[in-house]
């Protein structure tokens, strides 16, 4: 295919970054921070990796894979928006680890005019609670809000059949074309035949363990605020209120029985400073500043906005990785705490951490943290 305008030239870069192995979101933009482009991250890789260890360069994502993922997208009816684009949700700019590119099916303005919620609970959840869950989203929906979830069984299948009329978005942890659960194949038609169906997977991605979070931190980041109807203490709703309430959104819960598991991680939630919910109204007296000052509407960001890191003394470099690697170890630690106790510079670590990230030594984790992927040696 022939991609001749300068937007899709940047989207097949950008989607060629994301799909290499070991660049996550994160990685993504440190990398746009320290070369300013996508293109020129792509040619830094292979030697980015080998300082961080890596005995075979670390090779970019295909150029043509990535023109067919698109192209597939497009037959499947769906489009690749890419971070910055006028149709990318504006509260996803202002997350820690906003998805450099997400893949839309259905209405791509859907969340520009109307303030969106979040709403998740639990998939073994009680008729009650689904019943109610779909009651606050259609009362919700008529008070010109758009309610996200996540596509799950249980409350999020109930949040979104409340409000298919008014709006609604569902983000899913595999691929825009694979539906899961299987049962939920008509309510997706419904979706973004009405409103709109979100992933940052690849197209005919399988969802797995760890994009459950990805999708939670997408669900809450595009959202003013998180709604929990039902959850047990370790669900991945409490994951998705957590991810609210670290990019300072709003988190709301429903009380229930302290005799049910199903309502103990709400309790805890409004034990921890939730809104406690009892009508919908609760839940637009708690978003009232932000629908009035219209906090919601931010503006498009652009890759060319995001400052270069500094560049940095490759003799500082050098020894600076002999001191991270001894400190590193497979318990996370904090970049904050590196940082003092190497008594180094923030770009310096940047750049250390990046290297080792592309090598595949290190892996992020929340909290601004870091670990070890397996034990190594120390390297030159």
């Amino acid at each position: 295919m022939n991609y001749p305008s300068l937007a899709n030239e940047d989207l097949i870069d950008a989607l060629q970054l994301i799909r290499t192995l070991n660049v996550g979101p994160v990685t993504f933009f440190n990398l746009i921070q320290r070369f300013g482009t996508a293109k020129k991250s792509l040619s830094a890789l292979p030697e980015l990796s080998r300082r961080g260890g890596s005995k075979i360069g670390l090779v970019p994502f295909l150029r043509e894979m990535a023109e067919k993922e698109i192209e597939a997208c497009e037959k499947f009816g769906a489009k690749m928006v890419l971070y910055g684009s006028t149709d990318y949700p504006a509260l996803l700019n202002n997350i820690s680890d906003p998805p450099p590119i997400i893949t839309v099916r259905g209405n791509t303005s859907i969340w520009k005019d109307k303030i969106s919620l979040a709403m998740v609970g639990a998939r073994n959840a009680s008729a009650i609670g689904c019943q109610l869950a779909q009651r606050l989203a259609k009362e919700l929906g008529a008070k010109d809000t758009i309610i996200v979830s996540g596509l799950a069984r249980g409350i999020d299948t109930f949040a979104h059949k409340g409000s298919l009329a008014s709006g609604t978005v569902a983000v899913i942890a595999g691929g825009i074309n694979n539906i899961y659960p299987p049962e939920n194949e008509t309510l997706y038609q419904q979706i973004f035949e009405q409103g709109a169906v979100i992933s940052e997977q690849p197209f005919g991605g399988l969802p797995y363990a760890g994009s459950f979070p990805g999708r939670n931190r997408i669900i809450a980041g595009m959202s003013v605020g998180t709604l929990v109807v039902e959850a047990s203490p370790k669900s991945g709703s409490l994951i998705t209120a957590r991810f609210a309430l670290e990019n300072n959104r709003e988190v709301f819960a429903v009380p229930g029985s302290p005799l049910d598991p199903r309502s103990k991680g709400c309790n805890q939630l409004i034990k921890q400073g939730a809104t406690m919910v009892e009508s919908a109204q609760d839940i637009l007296d708690g978003i009232a500043y932000t629908r009035r000052h219209k906090l919601f509407e931010i503006p498009p960001a652009k890759f060319t906005n995001i400052p270069f890191i500094e560049s940095v003394n490759e003799d500082e470099l050098s020894e600076l990785r002999k001191k991270i690697i001894g400190k590193l170890s497979v318990y996370a630690v904090s970049i904050d705490e590196l940082v003092e106790q190497c008594n180094s510079s923030i770009p310096a670590m940047q750049t250390i951490l990046l290297e080792l990230e592309l090598a595949g030594r290190v892996k992020r984790s929340a909290g601004n943290k870091v670990c070890l992927i397996n034990p190594i040696e120390e390297v030159a």
